[in-house]
């Protein structure tokens, strides 16, 4: 018998469908792989991958928890040098002494004790967008110009940010140089329930698909 009818425009296939017990079992999966997925996802942000010796960078808009951090972090291991990166103030400028971020978190380091000779501000200059980016590459170009011997950085950064801040200073500082990187942990949301805030939804949302365009960025860049 011809398959084909309504003038050679249709043909009959049979086909396989999910019984309830398959429909079931996939409804299960579906379930279980969410539910991984959502608990899954804050941990991979925020990671904590240290690296000791070397120098200690710190992004200068990162909390004063963090930056209370980096102090222990720094006394704790005795780095050559910590550098803070930041770009301009946009907020509040003009009531604010410090105009980058680098200026500000330098200072506040200092008020937590460090001494001033260990504390080398990274300004970047201001972008309308990829500015952990622009950060990145500043450090490195301050590297680079000023001959500094590095081998292994270590990064401060806060919550679900890390992953992507290390990526983005390891592909500016290259291939020859260990990043290790400290997420600390921000203090609006509990990282372990994020899904119950909206400052847990938008953090983890927002730097989920910053990551994936920053890897998609530097996918394209290598092809």
């Amino acid at each position: 018998m011809d398959e084909r009818n309504y003038f050679g425009l249709l043909r009959r296939r049979e086909r396989l469908t999910p019984t309830r017990r398959g429909w079931a079992l996939f409804a299960l999966g579906l379930a279980m792989f969410s539910t991984f997925t959502v608990r899954g996802i804050y941990p991979f942000l925020a990671v904590t991958e240290p690296v000791a010796g070397g120098f200690l960078v710190v992004e200068g808009w990162v909390s004063d928890a963090a930056m209370e951090a980096a102090v222990a972090e720094f006394r704790r291991h005795r780095y050559a040098m910590v550098y803070v990166t930041g770009g301009p103030v946009e907020h509040g400028a003009l009531m604010n002494r410090y105009k980058t971020f680098a200026d500000a978190g330098r200072a506040t380091l200092i008020e937590l004790g460090l001494d001033p000779k260990e504390v080398q501000p990274i300004p970047s200059k201001q972008v309308r967008k990829d500015r952990t980016n622009a950060e990145a590459e500043a450090f490195g170009r301050w590297i680079r110009q000023s001959g500094a011997a590095v081998k292994t950085v270590h990064l401060i950064s806060e919550g679900a940010h890390a992953r992507r801040s290390r990526l983005l200073f390891q592909r500016a500082l290259g291939g020859d140089v260990e990043v290790g990187v400290t997420s600390v942990p921000r203090g609006d949301f509990d990282p372990d329930h994020w899904w119950r805030s909206s400052a847990g939804v938008r953090e983890v949302m927002g730097e989920t698909v910053a990551y994936g365009y920053a890897r998609l960025l530097f996918w394209l860049a290598d092809e």
